[in-house]
This record gives C-alpha cells, sequence and structure tokens, in this order.
C-alpha cells in the first residue's frame, strides 16, 4: 500500500524530484492541473505521446511517451514526488507501476473500477446508491436473456467510451442485435431508457485521511452526448435533492477509499407522483468539465483540490463566491454555417461584465472538439444566465 505524505513546494535546488507532481495525461485538463500545481510552486512533469499536447506545452518537463513505455515511466518515477491522471481511460497498468512506488491519486483500483461501466453500476449498487437499471453483454447467451422491461434502452460499450461515443439508442430486441454486431461484439452494458428531467454532478475532493470536501451541486446540459451547459447553483434543486446528491457521491468515494477528485453524474427523474429521484449515471477519476466554472466562481477550484489532495496539503472546503454559467467551447464554433474558417466573436464576448475566456491551445480547431470554455459570473443567477445567454448569441450556441 502506497504511504501518503505531505510534499510542499520547495526552491529547485532543494532537490527536484521531491517537488515535481506528475500528470498521465496531456490534454485540457492536465494543462489547468498543471497552472494550479505551477501556481502553488510545484514543478510538474507531463506524460502524453503527443508534441503539441496542451498540458505537455506548458509544463516544466514534458515526457513524450506512449502510456505504457518502459522508458517513459522510468522518467516519471525518477522524477515525480506524486501521480494524478488526466483522463480515466490512461492505461491502468501504467497506474498500477507508478502506484506501486509513488502516491497515486486516485490509484490503480479507483481508475480501474471507472474504466469499466460494469464494475461501476456493481460500486454503486454495493454501496447503496441507486442506478439505472442494467444488464451486462459479453455472450450471445446473454444478449438473448435481456429482460424485456430494459427496452427500449442504450447499449453502451463497457470500456473506453465517453461524451456519447459507444453508444447506441435501442428499441427492439432487434435493433439490441444490431447494435452490437455495430458495437463489434464488444463486452456492453445495457441501460433502460428512464424519464429524465435533468443532470447533475458533484465534484468533490477526498485526502488520503477521509477528509471530504465538494463543489457545490452542479446542473448540466448536454447535447449529442457533450456537456454543452453548466449552471451552478444548480435551478431547480432543492436542499434536499442536493443533499441526497452529495450523501450518495462521499459514500461512492468512501466505498472506494478515494484519493483526489472525483465527479460523480446523476440523473434527475420523474418519480411519477410529482416528485423527483436520484440515480447515477458514472462517474470520473478526475476533475471533470462541469467543474470548471471553479476557477472563475469559487475561493478554491476543482484543480487547486486535485493538487492539495496529491501533496497532503490542507483541503478547505470550496466557497462559492459567484453564481455562475459556463459553456464549453467546441471546434464548431471556428467555422460557419458554410462551413468557412472564422474567428469566434471574442471582441464582443470579453467585452460581456464577468466573461472569463478559457482556451486550451490546441493547434487546429474540428467539429466536436473541445477547444476551450467560458464561464460568465454574476452577483445573481439570473444575471449570469442573462450574460451567458447573451454570449451564445455573439458565438452562434443554440439559447438553452
Amino acid at each position: 500500500m502506497t504511504h501518503y505524505k505531505t510534499i510542499l513546494p520547495a526552491p529547485v535546488d532543494a532537490g527536484a524530484q521531491a517537488t515535481t507532481l506528475g500528470v498521465m495525461g496531456g490534454g485540457q485538463l492536465g494543462r489547468m492541473f498543471v497552472h494550479a500545481a505551477q501556481r502553488l510552486g510545484y514543478f510538474t512533469a507531463v506524460l502524453d505521446p503527443d508534441v503539441a499536447s496542451p498540458a505537455g506545452l506548458v509544463s516544466h518537463v514534458h515526457v513524450q511517451t506512449d502510456y505504457l513505455d518502459e522508458q517513459g515511466l522510468a522518467q516519471m518515477l525518477r522524477r515525480c514526488a506524486a501521480i494524478t491522471v488526466e483522463f480515466e481511460n490512461v492505461p491502468a497498468g501504467a497506474l498500477y507501476t507508478l502506484g506501486a512506488h509513488l502516491p497515486a491519486a486516485p490509484d490503480f483500483e479507483a481508475v480501474s473500477t471507472c474504466q469499466d461501466r460494469a464494475r461501476e453500476k456493481q460500486h454503486f449498487v454495493a454501496c447503496g446508491v441507486p442506478c439505472a437499471p442494467h444488464a451486462l453483454i459479453e455472450t450471445a447467451e446473454q444478449l438473448a436473456a435481456v429482460p424485456d422491461a430494459l427496452l427500449p434502452g442504450i447499449l453502451k460499450t463497457a470500456r473506453l467510451g465517453y461524451d456519447g461515443k459507444g453508444q447506441i439508442r435501442v428499441a427492439t430486441r432487434e435493433a439490441l442485435a444490431a447494435a452490437w454486431q455495430t458495437l463489434a461484439q464488444a463486452p456492453c452494458v445495457l441501460e433502460q431508457l428512464l424519464p429524465l428531467v435533468f443532470e447533475i454532478s458533484v465534484v468533490l475532493a477526498r485526502s488520503a485521511h477521509g477528509e471530504i470536501v465538494t463543489l457545490p451541486v452542479q446542473r448540466n446540459l448536454h447535447r449529442d452526448g457533450i456537456l454543452a451547459v453548466t449552471t451552478v447553483p444548480a435551478p431547480g434543486v432543492s436542499e434536499a435533492l442536493a443533499g441526497q446528491a452529495l450523501d450518495a457521491a462521499r459514500r461512492i468515494a468512501e466505498g472506494l477509499r478515494y484519493v483526489g477528485v472525483l465527479c460523480v453524474e446523476f440523473f434527475v427523474l420523474d418519480d411519477g407522483l410529482g416528485g423527483l429521484q436520484l440515480v447515477a449515471n458514472e462517474m470520473a477519476p478526475r476533475p471533470h468539465n462541469s467543474g470548471h466554472h471553479s476557477i472563475d466562481a469559487c475561493d478554491v477550484s476543482q484543480f487547486e483540490l486535485q493538487v492539495r489532495c496529491m501533496t497532503g496539503l490542507p483541503l478547505p472546503a470550496p466557497r462559492q463566491h459567484s453564481a455562475a454559467v459556463m459553456l464549453h467551447l467546441l471546434g464548431d464554433l471556428w467555422f460557419d454555417p458554410q462551413g468557412r474558417e472564422r474567428t469566434p466573436d471574442w471582441v464582443g464576448v470579453l467585452a460581456l461584465p464577468g466573461a472569463h475566456l478559457h482556451l486550451y491551445g490546441k493547434a487546429g480547431a474540428r467539429p466536436g472538439r473541445k477547444m476551450g470554455h467560458l464561464t460568465l459570473t454574476a452577483a445573481t443567477p439570473e444575471a449570469a444566465q442573462d450574460a451567458a445567454l447573451q454570449a451564445a448569441a455573439l458565438l452562434g450556441i443554440a439559447p438553452f
């Protein structure tokens, strides 16, 4: 078992390894983690195979190798005092190797659970947290034995799915069989379609000593399987419903003995009796897109919480000082309706009060690619919503 210890920032001549934090993955989440670590005085090392990875471009060290490359992992072991992950599909074997020698937040077991939808749902159930009725499909016999009650449903690959990828809606047994063929008969989970009202998420941080702090509950809008808008405080979420979500997320983290930042996404359902019901959808063992607002709307961001969990620094409860609406900026915005390249109206957007633009430094835009996010903060939820709608109109984002 890895022993966690407090890692304090120190001048470079005190020994780089003692103050270098490593991250597996070089995307935008890694970039924001690197910024947070550097602001607190730490050195950073990023392992990512992409020469132009957003995090690698701003880190002190970029180890440009495959995630399972032995020499790359050896470099991270030599350079780093602790390790984290930037996305959940980092090969678990790499994290197992690193975690055998360094504090890893989160660790191999937690990431492995989050990488497999079937194990994830088993964990929810074991923690007493309801999730969608579902069935595992790995064989033709399991396909034939699917209960009728699960249709219509959504067939999802058990591994490597994100942002709506590896998911197919099915209404009949014939469509289910065809969808499984389309997904190359990979291990899948069939989830019953539920009467969804809206979606929320909880981002929490848990220390090695078991302390847990949370960001405020966030309400999320997805379009084409990709998070489009996050609003916080979450409209339509009562204090009681928020309390249920926070309690469920804490139980899920405790059950994993989790260390680090964890996001749990929930479906809010119509219970058929005029009320709302909560079920867990999925979890991510890292900072989450829905928590990006915390950089500008809270006194401690989710990325600083990630640094604090890795290093054993105190873990204060974040306080939200501004209402916020966050818009995801996809590569589609860099093209007009005729498909011609353009520059989004940043001048108009940045003229709005409380506009905080975050672009990720990616080399080129393409439809569906996450290029950045825009957070609109204000003294009231109504003012933040109004500013966000103005920004959306300027950028060509559909209203919400």
